[in-house]
């Protein structure tokens, strides 16, 4: 396991023939003049973002905010245009995808067709396997060459004793080969190979096995398990449904036991029951595994419910990271609260006098003590108020409430939600909450009251939220 340190990061694509350049680079114009080109598009600036070894951190925005592209750059599938990417006391910049211990599961699950469950689950750990003994071959190889290289005769007589030596280990292997060809070391694995293939389909009693294949198939039933796909392990990816494809692609990354769990919106083909079934079980998967794991969604639900951590994105920057309920409570700015919330916060434009008095035209209340000081320099001036729509109650008419006209009714159940617009102002629609009890009829005119505490109030020039003074 391991952490994982995102320093400024950067990301440009060249611009097509005739393509506009985006409204974000005359933005990050001024901060990076690598990532930013006249020829060029940024679509990640200025990432800096730690993730805690064993920790869910969830990448959460709108589509094309540019999330996909930063988890493609982690995993090596990008190539950055500036900035570092560590991953663990590794800089991993140079690396290919193979080399930084990294598994990543795909929106499309990505499975070999031809292939059973059980290859799909073994094929990166046969590949990883290979790997190890050619890179312990290898090692071995330039030892032995390197202790040659020390002995080695200078002059013509050391050329001629060299040309010997090669000649006779020719000759050597050309014996070996002819005479214990399955002994060799070279071709031993490869005989191996063919073997286990052959015999792969044959009763389980006649199927050959190397020591290699043995560790992979241990590996492979120990995540089946995990996972209860036991009972899949001979079935094709098409006999399959999109639940078990999607445990299957989750199998085959944890198979390799990697550093780093990538995860791109894996659950955007379930349906909704399935979905909020697979949700839990990777959930409760990280946390047995506790393997440092990035997943990107653009469903707010699912960030809210899966991770530890929330970085919230926009036009390819970093809004908020923070715990989801700090997130709900404390926004950044006004495209967190807008985006974090179902249904989202509703916002209207107020004035806001010294000391305390917030005004609209349809409404006026005095503000909790604790805004005081936090509001000086906003005397006589505008301001943006949230309010959610559970902070919205029924209430009398009143000078401190606001007078709607209901437009639309959802009854849920559990629940009822509220599309209603200001009386006197019918472009301006906010939403309710109400509880499900109260009968309420569309064209009905209502009164609500503002949960003084819970109100949320921004900057309308930098969109940045105000906080009070506790």
């Amino acid at each position: 396991m391991a952490q994982v340190v995102l320093e400024n990061i950067y990301k440009s694509f060249p611009l097509r023939q005739g393509e506009q350049e985006k409204e974000a680079n005359t933005v990050a114009e001024s901060v990076s003049p690598l990532a930013d080109r006249p020829s060029s598009n940024s679509v990640l600036r200025r990432i800096n973002l730690t993730v805690e070894d064993g920790e869910f951190m969830v990448l959460v925005g709108p589509s094309g905010c540019g999330k996909s592209t930063l988890l493609r750059s982690i995993a090596g599938l990008e190539v950055l245009t500036a900035g570092n990417i560590w991953v663990g006391d590794r800089l991993v910049n140079d690396l290919p995808p193979k080399d930084r211990d990294i598994a990543m599961v795909f929106q499309n699950y990505a499975l070999y067709p031809h292939l059973t469950v059980y290859d799909n689950l073994a094929f990166g750990l046969r590949r990883s396997e290979r790997e190890k003994e050619e890179g312990r071959r290898k090692k071995e190889e330039g030892r032995g060459k390197k202790e040659e290289g020390r002995g080695k005769i200078q002059g013509e007589e050391g050329r001629l004793q060299k040309i010997e030596k090669i000649r006779k280990k020719i000759e050597e292997v050309i014996n070996d080969l002819a005479s214990n060809y399955l002994k060799n070391p070279l071709s031993y694995p490869l005989f191996e190979d063919f073997l286990g293939g052959a015999t792969r389909k044959l009763p389980p009693g006649l199927r050959y096995l190397s020591e290699r294949e043995k560790a992979v198939g241990k590996r492979v039933r120990e995540v089946a398990e995990l996972l209860q796909i036991e009972s899949l392990l001979n079935r094709l990816p098409k006999q399959l449904s999109g639940g078990q494809k999607q445990r299957v692609a989750l199998g085959r990354a944890m198979a390799r036991n990697p550093e780093v769990f990538l995860m791109d919106e894996p659950l955007s083909n379930l349906d909704a029951k399935l979905r909020a079934e697979t949700r839990s079980q990777i959930v409760q998967l990280q946390r047995q595994l506790r393997t440092t794991t990035i997943y990107v969604t653009h469903d707010q639900t699912e960030a809210m419910t899966m991770g530890d951590r929330i970085a919230i994105m926009n036009r390819g920057q970093l809004q908020q990271v923070a715990r989801p309920l700090e997130l709900y409570n404390k926004p950044a700015n006004l495209f967190v609260a807008e985006f974090i919330g179902s249904p989202p916060m509703n916002f209207l434009a107020v004035e806001f006098s010294a000391p305390l008095l917030i005004s609209h035209p349809q409404f006026r209340f005095t503000l909790p003590d604790i805004w005081a000081k936090s509001l000086q320099q906003y005397d006589g001036r505008g301001l943006i108020l949230g309010i959610r729509p559970e902070h919205l109650s029924i209430n009398p008419p009143a000078t401190k409430n606001l007078s709607v006209q209901v437009e639309i009714v959802e009854a849920l159940g559990h629940e009822t939600y509220l599309g209603v617009c200001l009386t006197d102002a019918p472009a301006v629609r906010m939403q309710v909450r109400v509880p499900p009890e109260r009968s309420i009829r569309v064209g009905e005119e209502l009164w609500l009251a503002i949960a003084h505490d819970k109100i949320h109030l921004f900057d309308p020039d930098t969109e940045l939220a105000i906080f009070p003074v506790r």
